[in-house]
């Protein structure tokens, strides 16, 4: 039956220039995928018009048909193989991009990167790779383009292809395969070309066919987010739907978070036709366990040998479409599954600019219809997955009031490190550990440090100068002694980072980004603590108590206050 055939969803994207609406074409042509009467009426325009036939034209035929009601999504163009049938996702602009990531090109199973033989690797082309990385898509292949305007030429490939891998390898994307084609003369679009007989692989149309799909949603490792907990008769109904995997009675289960083990009792079932051995992905259940739990709304339900991760702090690219621009000094509510918590904004790691593509890295807010890695810490342990894992379970949706103001897919987790304040400029990130606080609990009688609120302080950034243990003037220095870099603060604003040997002493307060005072009170001081400091080892881990005596103190700018004991909130570690 037809729809039992294999489908597979694939966006393209490239520089405007680059030919990628004459490669969709193109292929929209050979594989007879087009409208009846399409190719005539482009052949036609073009001539009256006085221009040559254009495959990128195609794509406007379609564009028409929508015009005279007849339904066809201009963004979505399907065509089909031998082998299967394929979803084409076009991308013809950043922010209709943006648009359809949202809506569906976060779904794209596989890419092609256009890339122009004759002007080379662009700013765009490189930032639409980044783009991939950040949708977790891996299946990529670059199609070179235009291979005849420099001649098929061997060599000029080789050398779009370096480059690219260099940069694509930096944001973790590994391209399956490079194609060289020219999409206008049907070089390598269907069968090899005459043209270039060094190029030993497959034209596009077999290479398409090579993709492996992702398995199906019921091969996946079982994910079964609780929906609501009923009672009738004795019995507890745990209700919900099957996102992914399959279960029977019997099966050992993991809820979480909390980690409880149980078995599956029963499946229930309304009507007798309505009774199953086995539930899989996409059905809404109920079924009885063999222990008794607390169990609620949001709690995920797997088998114990494929867990889901759990967490309050994880990595992520999060698309905003709010009005009102993504700020880190915010709370909103994320909805992942059945799961709705409070969160926040911990750190902006890097934003692409809507308008202008450009990537920022010293931004302080996401505007609208912006795309940006962010680290999202969450009010409570949650259970999640990666995107690549599974697409249902690793993406969620961000509210402000009572407005869906973002998405988002997660993209990882590092586990046993704790999310500390950062002072960053360019390539250069410091750990900031200056506003931890100090108590003496009564209670262990024993000392214990508490992590500041884990932020990243940005160059023009506001510096918190004043915590419950700790007071510093409006003007200081802060030294990274592994580094050897020196944060400069004024007014409460970090004007600039820079190295030890680039910094000359300004009167001014010195600390440790661990917040001990530095005993410097002249130019002659850091002169000789620089010099003591060389004799340390260039790197700065292995330094003299001597070093350490004559230089530091540990309670210049701090103090210890007494506490009976400390909350639960003031010794979570926070992971990533």
């Amino acid at each position: 039956m037809e729809d039992s055939r294999e489908k597979l969803r694939i966006v393209v994207v490239g520089h405007v220039d680059h030919g990628k609406s004459t490669v969709i074409g193109r292929l929209l042509y050979d594989t007879k995928a087009l409208p009846e009467g399409a190719i005539d009426r482009v052949k036609r325009i073009s001539k009256e018009k006085g221009k040559p036939f254009e495959y990128a034209y195609l794509l406007d035929a379609f564009e028409e048909e929508q015009k005279q009601g007849i339904t066809i999504d201009i963004t979505q163009l399907q065509f089909h193989t031998a082998q299967r049938d394929y979803v084409i996702i076009d991308a013809p602009g950043h922010k209709e991009f943006l648009k359809n990531m949202v809506s569906g090109a976060a779904n794209a199973e596989a890419a092609l990167l256009v890339i122009d033989a004759n002007e080379g690797i662009q700013e765009q082309s490189r930032r639409h790779g980044y783009i991939l990385s950040l949708l977790g898509i891996k299946k990529i292949y670059v199609i070179v383009n235009k291979m005849d305007l420099i001649n098929y030429s061997e060599e000029k490939f080789e050398i779009i292809r370096q480059e690219m891998n260099e940069f694509l390898a930096n944001l973790n994307v590994h391209p399956l395969k490079y194609i060289p084609i020219s999409a206008f003369f049907g070089e390598n679009m269907t069968s090899s070309s005459a043209k270039m007989p060094w190029y030993k692989g497959e034209a596009i149309l077999q290479a398409l066919d090579l993709f492996k799909k992702d398995k199906g949603l019921e091969d996946k490792p079982l994910r079964f987010p609780i929906q609501d907990v009923y009672k009738f008769d004795n019995r507890r109904i745990i209700a919900g739907r099957i996102e992914s995997g399959s279960l029977k009675a019997g099966d050992k289960l993991l809820i979480n978070p909390g980690n409880k083990t149980t078995r599956v009792k029963s499946i229930e079932y309304w009507q007798e036709k309505d009774k199953t051995e086995i539930i899989s992905a996409g059905m809404s259940v109920g079924i009885t366990l063999e222990d008794e739990f607390f169990n609620k709304r949001g709690e995920f339900i797997s088998h114990v040998s494929d867990p889901p991760m759990t967490g309050n702090v994880f990595r992520a690219n999060l698309f905003w479409l709010g009005k009102k621009a993504m700020t880190t000094a915010k709370k909103y509510k994320l909805k992942l599954v059945t799961q709705e918590v409070e969160c926040e904004i911990v750190a902006i790691n890097k934003v692409i600019d809507a308008t202008t593509l450009e990537t920022l890295v010293k931004a302080t807010e996401v505007k609208m219809n912006d795309v940006a890695e962010v680290t999202l810490r969450i009010k409570e342990i949650i259970s999640f997955d990666e995107f690549k894992d599974n697409q249902i379970t690793g993406r969620f949706v961000i509210v402000d009031d009572y407005d869906v103001t973002g998405g988002g897919i997660i993209s990882g987790v590092e586990k046993n490190t704790r999310l500390v304040s950062k002072f960053v400029a360019g390539n250069i990130e410091l750990v900031a550990e200056c506003f931890d606080d100090y108590y003496y609990i009564v209670s262990e009688g024993n000392i214990k440090k508490t992590h500041g609120k884990p932020h990243v302080y940005n160059i023009e950034n506001q510096i918190p100068v004043e915590g419950e243990t700790y007071q510093y003037p409006e003007d200081l220095d802060i030294l990274d002694l592994q580094s050897r870099q020196v944060v400069k603060v004024r007014e409460t604003k970090i004007k600039e980072i820079t190295t030890f040997e680039e910094c000359s002493y300004e009167k001014h307060m010195v600390i440790t980004t661990k917040g001990f005072l530095v005993k410097i009170n002249s130019g002659l001081d850091f002169e000789q603590f620089v010099k003591d400091f060389e004799k340390q080892g260039v790197s700065g881990k292995e330094i003299s108590e001597e070093f350490l005596n004559r230089w530091l103190d540990v309670m210049g700018t701090k103090s210890i206050k007494f506490k009976e004991s400390l909350n639960s909130t003031d010794t979570v570690e926070y992971y990533i």
